[in-house]
């Protein structure tokens, strides 16, 4: 038995970004980033076969702010011609002048960082004044291009949960997912941490009660984030022993614009390049050393399927006490509760991107090419205007 895994590789194209967050290492007014760098497009096109020979078939394009990169258009029409979807995650600021070229080049999924339900606040923390107006702007017309749009929050203490279902659905929101507070330096090149911020600098009690603000919230708005998920990452918080390893490194991975690749990354170290990825076997050792919430989410939802793929592989080298040890697991039974639960939702996502998709096909078939924008309209000339 060997079961076709998808794999999942979020993309840093650049480290550059016009917003001020609070609790963000990339903050335009922090220097933790250094010299402004940007994937190389050549470079990026060519690394697209090596990853999709690796099992990737979902790819997010992050930053910084992905929308400063002057060839994002491009980026996004090269991934999908390399047949992998692309999703994005941006602040919006950009959003409303790229997001019809962004969804004809192929974009399937929007996601858009929001800090609080209070929009005036989410505003202050940005140092973006005026992007309330463009977030709805922006999210109206992606609604326009068929695409489906979350809201990413990270858990802070701007965040008022009993009030978000409203500004979710006056925004425009499909639903929302949850990322964890980091205020400790990541390993890898990835700066989404602050070690100062009194916003994220949340005791046990605080992230405890903010897990359960997010399950009760499950029931009035499409919550990503499964109860399974986020009832591993309390015993992360609570410092009880984990049930299911990460799988980056194996399923899930981080590139950033040096185009080196990392299990993951909090990791400490690159696994190499990504032009050598065909010669880096994948890493399987356990970890649960962190709880970025989008690692925890997959490993999850996919731990049982690699466990039956582990348990076939077994059964067809003869090793049959290995293949059952595989299987007959506490976490595989939660791992597959989480499918059963999940499955309705991703569901309505899959049909949603399948529907983007054909509609953006006919959308690029019908228009000339949209490999790049004129240079008057890249983003590069806004940056002055944050």
């Amino acid at each position: 038995m060997n079961l076709p895994l998808p794999a999942v590789c979020d993309f840093s194209i650049t480290n550059v970004c016009n917003a001020a967050c609070d609790f963000c290492g990339f903050a335009r007014d922090k220097t933790l980033a250094g010299p402004a760098r940007y994937v190389d497009t050549d470079a990026f096109s060519r690394a697209l076969p090596i990853l999709h020979r690796r099992g990737i078939r979902y790819l997010t394009l992050q930053g910084g702010e992905p929308l400063v990169h002057p060839d994002v258009v491009r980026l996004v029409s090269q991934t999908v011609a390399a047949g992998i979807s692309c999703a994005m995650i941006t602040n919006g600021w950009f959003l409303s002048r790229y997001i019809k070229s962004l969804a004809v080049a192929g974009l399937c999924q929007l996601i858009v960082s929001l800090d609080s339900a209070d929009l005036a606040e989410h505003e202050r923390n940005r140092g973006l004044e005026g992007l309330e107006g463009r977030l709805a702007k922006g999210i109206a017309l992606a609604r326009e291009c068929d695409l489906p749009v979350q809201a990413s929050i990270t858990v802070n203490r701007l965040v008022r949960y009993d009030d978000l279902p409203d500004t979710l659905r006056r925004l425009g929101f499909d639903h929302v997912s949850f990322s964890y507070p980091r205020s400790e330096p990541f390993g890898s090149t990835s700066l989404v941490y602050s070690e100062q911020s009194h916003l994220v600098d949340l005791d046990r009690e605080e992230l405890l009660d903010a897990l359960d603000a997010i399950g009760r919230l499950r029931k009035r708005f499409t919550v990503l984030n499964p109860r399974a998920s986020l009832a591993e990452v309390a015993r992360y918080v609570r410092g009880e022993q984990q049930a299911v390893s990460c799988i980056g490194g194996y399923k899930y991975f981080y590139v950033d614009w040096n185009l080196d690749i990392w299990r993951c990354e909090a990791w400490n170290e690159p696994m190499g390049s990504v032009f050598d990825l065909d010669r880096i076997p994948d890493q399987r050792e356990p970890c649960n050393a962190c709880m970025m919430a989008c690692y925890r989410n997959a490993s999850m939802l996919m731990h049982a399927a690699v466990a039956a793929t582990d348990a076939g592989r077994a059964l067809a080298s003869g090793q049959i006490g290995t293949a059952v040890a595989s299987l007959f697991r506490r976490s595989v039974a939660q791992s597959l509760w989480a499918l059963i639960e999940e499955t309705p939702r991703i569901r309505r996502l899959a049909r949603s991107r399948r529907q983007t998709a054909s509609t953006n096909g006919l959308s690029r078939r019908q228009t000339a090419s949209t490999n790049g924008l004129p240079a008057s309209e890249r983003p590069a000339n806004d940056r002055a205007e944050a």
